[in-house]
């Protein structure tokens, strides 16, 4: 399957570079500038703004997890790693931070637009696996919680299927989902009386 990279619309965008001062720092801003994008430059540690930046780069040589004001490995936005040390501990390190992209140092004239895309694209297939995986794991809890309703139901002295049939009844009358109505049975909530037409059990 096909993943739509965006490509445009960078004009703009905001950036942290999260590095000391530093000549690298000055070569970034200037591919950022013509990009089109403001860029804002700190050190050590972030501004409360930056958690409405659209991208961060940030120095992974001399980074720490604590310059970050979210959990480790889980940025709020694209963010893209300063490498100048290719030392397996500042690279993993950067990795768990949750680098989308890289830039090895030291930055020169370019490079910086294809990281921004790069890193751009990695983060919204983060985020859209991070919601596949949430949804499912939602599906999953909730086939979890029919199966206790129903077993509570059993344990009534009906049969299986007459228990999905009352729950079913009961999300009728509830007016919400089969799963919901499940939701309510297990954390004991009192059946509401049956909607019009419905049979009582």
């Amino acid at each position: 399957m096909k993943r739509r990279v965006r490509t445009q619309h960078l004009g703009g965008a905001r950036a942290i570079v999260l590095h000391r001062p530093h000549p690298t720092v000055q070569a970034l801003e200037r591919q950022l500038t013509a990009i089109g994008l403001v860029v804002e430059q700190c050190w050590p540690d972030l501004p409360p703004s930056a958690l409405g930046a659209d991208f961060i780069f940030f120095d992974a040589d001399l980074g720490h997890d604590g310059q970050f004001p979210w959990p480790a490995g889980e940025p709020p936005m694209p963010i893209i790693a300063l490498i100048g040390s290719e030392a397996p501990g500042r690279v993993e390190w950067a990795l768990n931070a949750g680098a989308d992209a890289q830039m090895l140092k030291p930055v020169g004239g370019s490079g910086a637009y294809a990281a921004l895309l790069i890193a751009r694209s990695a983060f919204d297939a983060r985020q859209a696996l991070g919601a596949e995986i949430a949804a499912l794991r939602q599906r999953l809890d909730q086939r979890q919680t029919v199966v206790r309703a129903i077993a509570a139901l059993m344990g009534l002295g009906k049969t299986e299927d007459e228990a999905y049939a009352q729950l079913r009844r009961m999300a009728m009358a509830w007016r919400i989902s089969f799963e919901e109505a499940a939701e309510r049975l297990v954390a004991g909530a009192r059946p509401l009386p049956p909607a019009k037409g419905q049979d009582h059990d």
